[in-house]
């Protein structure tokens, strides 16, 4: 029985009447107990080590991801402001593999992208650019779809560019890749091709409201006789692709509007020039930027928002004489009296539509004057479809008689 014990956590020393024996079997156990503390507490340091590090690899992790966001942010801002300096920078950045199917695949995925850089740079001829338009086109699905509803599919995920060459490309690709996904609807490409643009065409002539003269299905189904390999289409085919069109048109993507510094970043044309008024015939001085076949004008060089927009389609330019030096006018042609489809925004903020039937404008000397309207002339734009159309079919028409 141990006498006169002290407790051996107070780390006095052993009581005097132990035997031996009881003195050693103390000592081993004090010897235990401070090796099982140090053991705990080497176990809590090596929990609070681990804890550590996984706290500082979740943050490592989520700044990571945060500077990786930021960077592909970046990369789409410098798209919309450049489409071939956007994707380097993914690419320099590793957030973009350098191949034509993972850059298709950013294109097609199109989040935060404008939809004009997008139909810019697969409208691009250089080999890589024209891989990766394949490969774009090649991620739309088109099987048991009729050509009109394959054309709102392909057509709203990027805007057509408005250069012919660039146009014929991508529609040679979507009618190659719409013949693929529906083998037999069509004898040829070319006749898919043809009656591709015969659509797009058609739902501007039924939906423009500058277009006086709307064409009936009769004419529609004339006008794409013989383009099958020389024979017929099917009358239903054509007389449904039409009340398509006429009953829904394409929703075309429009500039988001959201990224100014894109639409006016590279202009055709800009400085100052006078305007004159549509109500109030007075000249006041305006920034005009001619960009995208539009002119627009602002009342300071510094404002993010245009005072007002004037697209040039079916506009014609003459110059004219005036009071004022060096004007030039634009017009409708052949229409008296029509208001030209324009917008412009009130003092209050308010965005109305236009109430000129002519802009007159002046330029501050003869030479800018000169170089203003060629650069409008330039810019006023001719609808291609017509032109490629009309070599398509001489070239199906070639090839029958051959």
């Amino acid at each position: 029985m141990l006498q006169g014990h002290l407790f051996i956590e107070n780390g006095r020393d052993l009581p005097d009447d132990l035997t031996p024996e009881e003195q050693q079997e103390l000592e081993n156990i004090r010897r235990r107990k401070q090796e099982l503390l140090e053991d705990i507490q080497r176990l809590k340091n090596e929990i609070a080590e681990v804890t550590s590090e996984i706290e500082n690899l979740g943050s490592t992790e989520e700044r990571k991801n945060m500077q990786r966001n930021k960077q592909v942010a970046m990369g789409r801002k410098k798209f919309n402001m450049d489409p071939k300096k956007g994707i380097q920078f993914l690419i320099e950045n590793d957030l973009l593999k350098n191949t034509s199917d993972d850059i298709a695949q950013f294109l097609y995925k199109g989040e935060g992208l404008n939809k004009t850089a997008i139909g810019d740079y697969l409208g691009e001829r250089d080999d890589f650019n024209i891989k990766v338009l394949q490969a774009f086109v090649e991620l739309h699905e088109f099987t048991d779809l009729n050509l009109v509803q394959a054309l709102r599919q392909f057509l709203w995920s990027f805007r057509l560019p408005g250069e012919a060459q660039k146009i014929d490309r991508m529609m040679e690709t979507f009618a190659q890749r719409y013949c693929h996904c529906n083998p037999g609807v069509f004898q040829s490409t070319d006749t898919c091709y043809i009656l591709s643009f015969a659509i797009i065409m058609l739902n501007t002539s039924l939906h423009n409201p500058n277009v006086k003269d709307k064409p009936t299905v009769e004419r529609f189904i004339s006008m794409n006789r013989g383009i099958n390999d020389g024979g017929d289409l099917p009358e239903d085919l054509l007389r449904n692709l039409y009340e398509s069109i006429k009953n829904e048109p394409f929703k075309i993507p429009e500039d988001d509007g959201n990224d100014l510094t894109h639409t006016f970043f590279n202009p055709d044309r800009e400085g100052w020039l006078l305007k004159l008024g549509g109500r109030v015939k007075t000249w006041k001085r305006r920034w005009f930027i001619l960009t995208d076949n539009c002119l627009y004008y602002f009342e300071y060089t510094t404002d993010k928002e245009p005072r007002g927009i004037i697209p040039l389609e079916n506009l014609s330019i003459k110059e004219v004489e005036d009071k004022k030096p060096n004007c030039f006018e634009l017009f409708i042609p052949d229409s008296k009296d029509q208001v030209i489809k324009a917008c412009k925004t009130e003092a209050d903020g308010r965005v109305v539509e236009g109430n000129h039937t002519f802009y007159r404008i002046s330029a501050p000397t003869a030479e800018e004057k000169e170089d203003w309207m060629k650069s409008i002339k330039a810019a006023i734009s001719r609808d291609p479809f017509y032109e490629m159309l009309a070599a398509r079919k001489k070239k199906v028409s070639s090839m029958k008689r051959h």
